[in-house]
């Protein structure tokens, strides 16, 4: 119970230029969680718990190493995050065919053990110049079925604590839509997707395990800081999805995005506002139904009156694939 845990770090999957690197992760103390199959009821309960339990080691020295030998070095924030960005100076030589940056993390100094050999592995997506548009969708209840809108969210507590991620499935034509939609009409599949959810970077390693077993494509899981009602940090003036998806428009200027929500909470809000904002910044819409009657009946009032970006609430990935292929984002 008192024995000294090693140290481990999360390397989040970034998203940066070819002239800019950005990197995010946490330094924590390792509680040995393993998200693999079949993992019973009393597992999932101890494996979520232990991420929202995370210690982790504020102050602590990160170095980023490149695979040119381009060092960078950094101090994790009083919740254990850190965050590079930095200007590349060799960019060609760095994104592999994939079109990922791919860089290692490591402790610079400390005393205590720490796993892996102090080498953790991580990578930044730089879109490549043949991409057509990029994607941006949530994931509760748009990808996967997780219960938002149910009372109190009684459901997202349910599938969350007590189904582990090889036992949730995702929503119903998804993979096949975003994998369509990662390829365009390009001959290679180049359209980069971003996740964006409300759910904490606790939840990362969980949500991570979940996309790769269903083979969605591989991109950057943005989500938030777990805020506690004794958190002292500043509280974020816009919501976070508003954010970051305003970080990937500015950050890529000459690439126009799909919008992918659902019709349960503020999807619709953000994304039209978004796309009033930046008119030809956004090229589609598509908020999947929840099911919930008066939701819908609020949603439909803002489908009704926006005329900015083609908009549409559908009841199944089919009803998108039509969409999309009809106006040309996918053959």
């Amino acid at each position: 119970m008192f024995k000294k845990k090693p140290l481990r770090i999360n390397s989040y999957l970034g998203y940066g230029t070819t002239t800019r690197l950005r990197a995010t992760g946490r330094a924590l103390e390792d509680e040995n969680i393993n998200f693999d199959g079949n993992t019973g009821i009393l597992r999932t309960l101890y494996n979520i718990f232990k991420q929202f339990e995370s210690d982790e080691i504020k102050k602590a020295h990160i170095e980023l190493k490149l695979s040119n030998g381009q060092k960078f070095s950094t101090t994790t924030d009083s919740e254990g995050y850190y965050n590079f960005d930095e200007l590349l100076s060799n960019p060609l030589e760095l994104t592999n065919k994939e079109e990922w940056t791919p860089y290692i993390v490591s402790y610079k100094s400390n005393s205590k053990r720490i796993i892996q050999d102090n080498i953790f592995e991580g990578k930044m997506l730089t879109p490549s110049m043949k991409a057509s548009y990029g994607v941006i969708s949530d994931i509760d209840d748009t990808i996967l079925h997780t219960g938002v809108a149910s009372f109190f969210k009684w459901r997202v507590i349910a599938n969350t604590f007590f189904k582990n991620f090889d036992r949730r499935l995702p929503l119903e034509g998804t993979v096949q839509f975003y994998q369509e939609l990662k390829l365009g009409k390009n001959t290679s599949p180049v359209n980069p997707i971003f996740y964006v959810s409300n759910s904490p970077w606790n939840l990362y390693d969980y949500l991570t395990a979940f996309l790769k077993k269903h083979n969605f494509p591989e991109g950057p899981i943005l989500l938030r800081d777990f805020r506690t009602p004794f958190d002292k940090t500043p509280k974020p003036v816009a919501p976070h999805k508003q954010s970051e998806i305003l970080n990937l428009i500015k950050i890529y200027p000459n690439l126009k995005f799909i919008l992918i929500g659902d019709s349960g909470e503020k999807d619709a809000d953000i994304y039209t506002d978004i796309a009033i904002k930046h008119p030809n910044r956004i090229l589609a819409i598509y908020l999947r139904s929840v099911n919930h009657e008066r939701k819908e009946k609020r949603i439909k009032k803002i489908i009704n009156s926006f005329t900015t970006t083609p908009i549409l609430l559908v009841h199944s990935s089919q009803e998108a694939e039509e969409h999309a292929r009809k106006h040309g984002f996918i053959t």
